[in-house]
């Protein structure tokens, strides 16, 4: 384990050299009761706009839809990778991976199921590529809301992704955080991931697995802990920020060094 000032020397150390990819919910805006509540913390746009221009590479790896993310943080250099790498936009171009297009029909048909029988603060539709079920506003109807997205999951031949107080009924394709994680470090000398929750460990395992084989010269795993942290987390990083809090102010002393200073 690193402390924050090796962590921002390794970062800024060879900045154009450099790619930082950080998740969303959890690590740059803290966990809400209702998911379409979720904003960046204040100030989080400026410091990664300042990121984008002194880094070689600032990308957001997160499980939101791209629309999602793009409404919440519109920089200019920030690439945004969504649903776990099923869809991404880099400099404006959207794409979508083509695995997922047989599987669409049977999105919308188990959308519409959900919706006709859970309350819409339940269900979160995402891009049409997958829907997600929330219960942390309703912790006590956990149980049902798991019988039923693995029902209607099953009928319709979709995969569950089971994630904190909440479940994803999604195309049956191999993804997760790996695979952007390692496109988006390919070519860089140093990989940096930020991530605070079970669905960011293959991000953080894909870097280490970059360095072993020698993509990579260097990996900085950043957690991002809160009390509802799972017990992988630490064993999985290199160094431990508190909170999204905690990450920002991570953040800023690394713009501040090699980002554009503020004002300028």
């Amino acid at each position: 384990m690193i402390d924050a000032d090796a962590t921002v020397a390794a970062l800024t150390e060879q900045p154009d050299r450099t790619a930082l990819l950080l998740d969303f919910d959890g690590s740059l805006a803290p966990i809400v009761e209702r998911a379409g509540d979720a904003r960046p913390l204040l100030g989080a746009a400026d410091v990664l706009a300042r990121l984008a221009k002194g880094l070689g590479r600032v990308a957001i790896v997160s499980g939101r839809p791209v629309g999602f993310l793009a409404r919440h943080l519109p920089i200019d250099g920030v690439a945004l990778f969504g649903l776990y790498g099923m869809e991404h936009s880099i400099d404006g171009v959207y794409s979508v991976d083509p695995r997922v297009e047989p599987y669409l029909v049977a999105v919308a048909a188990a959308t519409a199921e959900l919706q006709a029988r859970l309350p819409a603060e339940v269900v979160e539709p995402k891009a049409g590529i997958s829907v997600t079920l929330h219960w942390r506003a309703v912790p006590e109807q956990s149980g049902t809301i798991v019988e039923i997205a693995h029902e209607i999951g099953a009928r319709h031949g979709l995969a569950e992704l089971r994630t904190r107080m909440a479940v994803e009924l999604r195309p049956p394709i191999d993804v997760d955080k790996s695979g952007p994680a390692r496109a988006l470090v390919d070519g860089f000398e140093v990989g940096a991931f930020a991530g605070d929750d079970r669905g960011d460990l293959p991000a953080f395992a894909a870097l280490a697995r970059a360095v072993d084989d020698g993509r990579l010269r260097r990996a900085v795993r950043i957690g991002v802990h809160s009390t509802e942290a799972p017990p992988e987390l630490i064993a999985a990083v290199d160094v431990i920020v508190d909170g999204p809090a905690g990450l920002l102010a991570l953040l800023t002393r690394v713009a501040d060094q090699v980002g554009e200073p503020v004002g300028g």
